[in-house]
């Protein structure tokens, strides 16, 4: 681990910039904004204040706080779990030790979905969605954020993920139309659905060990691990899901690089139709594949 700086008459630029310069060292991509923030949360300052305040000494109580956050972040822990939270489509949400740090790849199963609802004429209707493996209700909330009339059912295996997603529906106040319930996938739910969303684990059990240490020993592997080929969530949620969605209703689902192919086949396995392209990320990946029930 990197070497503890020294603090004697640091001022907060010389403590931003010598931090920025450990994180780099230690093989950090971020580290200028990493430093910034881990600096603000430190002292209690936003950026305007970090500004203002840049000539200031830090006291040794600001300085032994700053050390603090800053091995964690050398140790590998994310910024968004030392702060406790993250923001996924403009909403703030907290998390836990049971959920996922949400992604702004994740964001693209929104955006399809959106565009599958819009395409309907649909985003003003009731409608009846159900984020599977929900972890923080990232998914579920960023839809309930654009779907005023919509209601969503949020599931997970884990009691402490689905107090997570609770606790944010509460904060974001859309309590009111998002319910959380333990279960296996969708096993459990009764239909009819106009859309279901996951982001379920699709890393092949061999290939974690191999993931950045900020995903491999700080997110859950429950949520990580997909099996021997990454896949096992696939086979089963998207067989409960073909089950209740509404004839019409769609199915998006987030996926690794290189599953397209055979998520799309598992879909066609299960009766339901391609939706249209995949929706790629900002890297070009293919992120998001979706599927419809078609109508009878």
């Amino acid at each position: 681990m990197s070497r503890p700086a020294e603090h004697g008459n640091q001022t907060v630029e010389t403590a931003r910039r010598a931090l920025a310069a450990r994180l780099k060292t230690a093989g950090n991509d971020s580290a200028e904004l990493d430093a910034r923030l881990l600096v603000g949360a430190a002292l209690g300052l936003n950026l305007t204040g970090l500004v203002t305040a840049a000539t200031r000494a830090l006291t040794p109580d600001e300085a032994k706080r700053l050390e603090a956050l800053a091995q964690r972040r050398l140790a590998g822990e994310p910024v968004a779990r030392i702060f406790g939270v993250k923001e996924f489509w403009g909403l703030p949400l907290q998390l836990s030790a049971a959920t996922l740090v949400p992604r702004p790849d994740t964001e693209t199963v929104v955006e399809r979905a959106l565009e599958l609802v819009r395409a309907d004429g649909a985003a003003d209707r009731g409608l009846r969605i159900a984020d599977l493996g929900t972890g923080t209700g990232a998914i579920l909330l960023a839809l309930l954020s654009e779907l005023p009339g919509a209601h969503g059912f949020g599931t997970d295996i884990s009691v402490q993920a689905l107090q997570t997603a609770t606790e944010n529906a509460r904060q974001l106040g859309l309590a009111d139309r998002a319910t959380f319930t333990i279960a296996n996938y969708a096993s459990g739910l009764t239909g009819p659905f106009d859309l279901i969303v996951s982001n379920p684990p699709y890393i092949r059990s061999a290939d974690i060990a191999g993931l950045a240490v900020e995903v491999r020993d700080h997110d859950p592997r429950a949520a990580l691990d997909g099996g021997s080929d990454g896949l096992d969530a696939y086979r089963a949620l998207i067989s409960q899901s073909a089950c209740l969605l509404a004839p019409g209703g769609a199915l998006v689902v987030e996926i690794g690089q290189g599953q397209e192919g055979d998520v799309e086949a598992l879909m066609t396995a299960a009766g339901l139709s391609p939706a249209g392209p995949s929706r790629a990320d900002l890297g070009g990946i293919p992120r998001a594949v979706s599927g419809r029930r078609l109508p009878r």
